[in-house]
């Protein structure tokens, strides 16, 4: 049965836990009183665990991802990385963003090689050539090193941030719809891009969707959160599929539909 699936508030051992959020709470002065975007919420992420998050525009989950990364100050409640107070950001913590913010000027190589730099200071400089090209190359851009960020396209440009951010070695990788803005195709490319990298790697991954076809493809577990204001976790789902996984083999597996139905009538309740 599919509720069998559904799991809420699961509290597991310190020794499993890699992110956890706790009573976390964000507000927003107004003049007219306190927003409350987020309160109450509590949810705790496995190591290895890749966890999306889907939810209505405006229920907060891109103010809880800058939280967790350090971008937001938190104004109750607490955010832990293997059971450290996080501090704002820091190289445990590595972001894809809808948008890749990448410095124009700088060639391929010299974009990834900012954050490798700043989190491998002692590295020869081979070595921080070798771990830029090495993600560069796993995403596909290996014979565009020294092109231009401006010269390159969309999809493009969002692998070498998929690329920086593998490459700073994070414990915890945050994706805040970093497939939102580009056309399906390329889309559906850039998922196999980042799974096959996040399979080899095992970094634990939080992400943002608002495709529920993504969500499931992409989670162990989907989580979905209520609308604001005062949002928090209204409801969580195991996705029990073998990985690594295909987009065929998900499509025909017995169960997607029924995530599906249930992803979709929380959407719309």
């Amino acid at each position: 049965m599919i509720t069998e699936t559904i799991k809420r508030q699961e509290i597991f051992s310190p020794s499993e836990v890699m992110l956890d959020l706790r009573d976390l709470k964000k507000v927003y002065p107004t003049l007219t009183g306190d927003y409350v975007v987020l309160e109450n919420l509590n949810l705790q992420v496995k190591k290895e665990e890749f966890m999306t998050i889907i939810g209505h525009s405006g229920c907060g989950k891109t103010t809880m991802l800058s939280m967790i990364a350090g971008l937001n100050p938190i104004s109750g409640g607490k955010i832990s990385v293997l059971g450290s107070s996080i501090k704002g950001p820091g190289p445990d913590r590595g972001v894809i963003f809808q948008s890749p913010s990448l410095m124009p000027w700088l060639t391929t190589l010299e974009n990834v090689m900012l954050g490798v730099k700043k989190v491998f200071p002692h590295a020869t400089k081979k070595q921080k050539d070798d771990i830029c090209k090495y993600y560069l190359c796993k995403v596909g851009l290996d014979g565009s090193f020294n092109k231009r960020a401006s010269e390159l396209s969309q999809g493009m440009q969002q692998r070498v941030g998929i690329a920086r951010a593998f490459a700073i070695k994070p414990k915890v990788l945050l994706l805040d719809e970093p497939f939102g803005m580009l056309d399906s195709l390329t889309r559906g490319e850039l998922q196999d891009v980042l799974i096959e990298i996040w399979n080899k790697e095992k970094i634990t991954a939080v992400m943002i969707t608002h495709d529920v076809d993504e969500a499931i493809f992409l989670a162990d577990r989907v989580v979905m959160m209520t609308s604001g204001p005062r949002a928090k976790i209204g409801d969580v789902l195991s996705i029990d599929f073998e990985r690594p996984r295909t987009r065929k083999s998900v499509i025909d597996h017995p169960d997607y539909y029924k995530y599906r139905k249930h992803l979709i009538d929380f959407l719309e309740h």
